[in-house]
């Protein structure tokens, strides 16, 4: 979805919850700021919410370029009948956020979402080694915590900071400075053909010998280029997986119709999960 096809109008956005989380963040960087928001306090809630029709899009993780996938939301993304219609790619600067007047040696344990915890997991090793760690669902919901525990800090947002009047102890403590995460945005319907896309896909396969040969070589067949290709539990079998593969061009181009139909003769399940415009920082 392009600047030119993202809604004119007010629509309502589901975001992993609670207010100050980079999913925030993603929603305001791709809507804007007047966006009406509906906080979650799960990517599956999020998900319902799209699905239930109660809002517009949803927004969710999917991927960060330190850690790598957000395994929960490849798990909605297997069973949802939502599409994906866009993606945002937000670059992430951690700070670590106690109370007011609070001192980096006055602090006892260290909350956050998991992966934020293992993004800065050399900062905390050289700076907070032997402290508590909390994992929480969101950065935000971590920083509600230090808001009313004296000795807690929060890796979390500037945003979340001033959501909740904490005070910086060390901006960007994140191990990596290129740290980013890639956002999808989830709704009900399709976008059309922008000639800059990207198209995300399912693919179950037989537990056999070249099954994942079979997969591949039709996209070098017709010269489409793989953008990711990832494996998760398919969850129907013991031992079976599925494929997420993202590659470049739009699912109504001809190209992809000659893609599916090889596909198909593979003897492969395809799930489509959408077609989108890249975003810049993609």
């Amino acid at each position: 979805m392009t600047q030119a096809h993202k809604p004119t109008r007010n629509v309502n956005v589901a975001y992993l919850g609670p207010k100050g989380t980079y999913s925030q963040l993603a929603v305001v960087e791709f809507f804007g700021a007047e966006t009406a928001l509906l906080d979650c306090v799960s990517i599956n809630e999020v998900f319902s919410a799209v699905e239930s029709g109660d809002v517009s899009y949803g927004v969710v993780p999917v991927e960060n370029s330190t850690e790598g996938a957000i395994n929960n939301t490849q798990d909605c993304l297997i069973d949802s009948n939502a599409q994906i219609v866009g993606e945002q790619v937000v670059f992430i600067e951690h700070n670590l956020l106690a109370q007011p007047g609070s001192q980096k040696s006055d602090i006892t344990r260290i909350a956050s979402h998991k992966q934020s915890l293992a993004q800065c997991r050399d900062y905390l090793s050289k700076n907070f080694a032997g402290v508590e760690q909390l994992e929480c669902t969101s950065n935000a919901a971590a920083a509600i915590i230090a808001q009313s525990e004296p000795n807690t800090a929060a890796i979390a947002s500037e945003i979340a900071g001033k959501i909740y009047n904490l005070e910086s102890l060390e901006s960007c403590i994140q191990d990596k400075s290129n740290n980013c995460t890639r956002f999808l945005v989830l709704a009900l319907d399709t976008t059309e053909p922008t000639g800059n896309d990207k198209t995300s896909i399912l693919v179950y396969t037989e537990n056999k010998p070249g099954a994942l040969f079979r997969v591949l070589e039709p996209f070098e067949k017709y010269q489409l280029s793989l953008t990711k290709i990832e494996t998760r539990p398919s969850k129907k079998e013991a031992w079976e997986y599925v494929f997420f593969i993202d590659f470049e061009g739009h699912v109504k181009d001809a190209v992809a119709n000659k893609l599916f139909n090889a596909l198909d003769s593979c003897g492969v399940e395809i799930k489509v999960l959408g077609s989108y415009p890249v975003s810049k920082l993609a």
